[in-house]
């Protein structure tokens, strides 16, 4: 570290310096500029539910501050709701766990930033599917490591065991497997999945799968998660798990993971140093969602899928555009090459276009890593999304 005088600027450390800003925040962000305006804005951008939180949860919250749960917890979570994801996992999956391998944290994506960071070294590979996630490589920037794109557009962005395979080096740590997928909404077959497993537990790497969406899925398409597998598979596996999209308590910042007894004590000692215990109150609303009932979830996925019906095959009637039907999570991802023409040249423009024109808020592809794309989020009414196909249908057409 170099000393510097009070009179220079601020200069950000080299590991955050090599990391670009969240591209699905950057969405949101232009989409509350627009709004405070006063204009009309059709947000396609939220990866968040548009249902409140069922009142159940919130019940059991409010009984929590009652009782003075309010205190600090351990740092890997209440014994309650250790127990509740044990007994979940176990009672869904047939999936054994204990204690010692299960911890609570603020949100998934602090499950995800635990497992990066206790596992790679400066210099290691980690391998990441396209279409990703915005968040992984810049975890795996973060801490030094290098992030190698696995290229899946060829199976129409469902990752298979050969890819996976053929994106091994001497060097690769760690891959981040995210079925369903954010932001194409496509889901590893199961037989699938454990053929990856398989060729990564053969070659001694670890994997975390992010299963943030992963009651999320429109039948035929089968629910799986890869704590289901056989013990033998999930020996270098990580889960992270979230209650924030299965039931609307994004704003509750509540996750967890499920990994080995030595993975998990590292990750707590992460977490012990930054954020220490989830908060308590979450903790118990939590519990709840575990363990309360769960038709709010099938009513979730009901209305989704009647979004979904209607969403892909309007956007499909758009010139240029071409959409694979998304099996699982909340998103369309459509190809929208077909409009990027002389005064249009990639998909942050058409993004910009939609906004400036429209206002319209989409999310451009190039940020998960699949440039020529955008996604589309049906978290909103079925109303808005018919107002905002509208006006990208107007500016499509007149990109024809």
């Amino acid at each position: 570290m170099t000393t510097k005088t009070a009179s220079e600027p601020f200069a950000a450390s080299d590991n955050v310096a090599r990391m670009r800003a969240s591209s699905t925040l950057a969405a949101a962000q232009a989409a509350d500029a627009m709004r405070a305006e006063g204009l009309d804005v059709v947000d396609l951008g939220p990866g968040e539910p548009d249902f409140d939180t069922p009142e159940n949860i919130k019940q059991a919250a409010a009984e929590a501050m009652r009782k003075g749960k309010t205190k600090y917890t351990p740092v890997a979570g209440a014994r309650e709701l250790q127990q509740a994801i044990i007994e979940f996992y176990e009672q869904e999956f047939g999936a054994t766990y204990e204690r010692s391998e299960v911890a609570a944290t603020a949100g998934g994506k602090q499950a995800i930033f635990n497992a990066v960071v206790t596992l790679v070294n400066p210099g290691d590979e980690v391998l990441i599917p396209k279409p990703y996630w915005v968040t992984f490589p810049e975890i795996a920037i973060f801490a030094r490591a290098t992030p190698v794109f696995i290229e899946t557009e060829e199976t129409d962005f469902v990752l298979t065991a050969e890819q996976v395979e053929r994106a091994i080096t001497p060097r690769t740590g760690l891959i981040i497997l995210n079925s369903p997928c954010n932001p194409s909404g496509r889901v590893i077959p199961r037989e699938e999945f454990r053929r990856i497993m398989e060729v990564l537990t053969e070659r001694g790497i670890y994997a975390i799968s992010d299963e943030c969406y992963l009651r999320f899925v429109y039948p035929p398409a089968e629910v799986f998660s890869a704590a289901s597998l056989p013990a033998e598979l999930r020996q270098r596996l990580c889960i992270a798990g979230s209650f924030s999209k299965t039931y609307a308590m994004t704003g509750w910042r509540m996750g967890y993971s499920l990994a080995n007894a030595e993975w998990t004590r590292a990750m707590l000692t992460v977490q012990g140093h930054s954020t220490s215990n989830p908060n308590s109150i979450a903790q118990a609303a939590a519990v709840e969602a575990f363990k309360g009932p769960q038709d709010s979830v099938a009513a979730m996925l009901e209305e989704y899928g009647r979004r979904r019906e209607w969403l892909i095959r309007a956007l499909d009637k758009i010139p240029g555009f071409r959409c694979i039907m998304p099996e699982g999570a909340f998103y369309a991802f459509p190809d929208v090459r077909g409009c990027l023409k002389d005064e249009i040249k990639s998909s942050e423009e058409f993004a910009d276009r939609l906004l400036k024109e429209e206002q319209v808020v989409v999310t451009d592809g190039a940020g998960f890593g699949a440039e020529g794309y955008i996604r589309i989020s049906y978290a909103t009414s079925l109303e808005r999304l018919q107002e905002g196909i509208r006006r990208i249908r107007r500016v499509a057409e007149s990109l024809a």
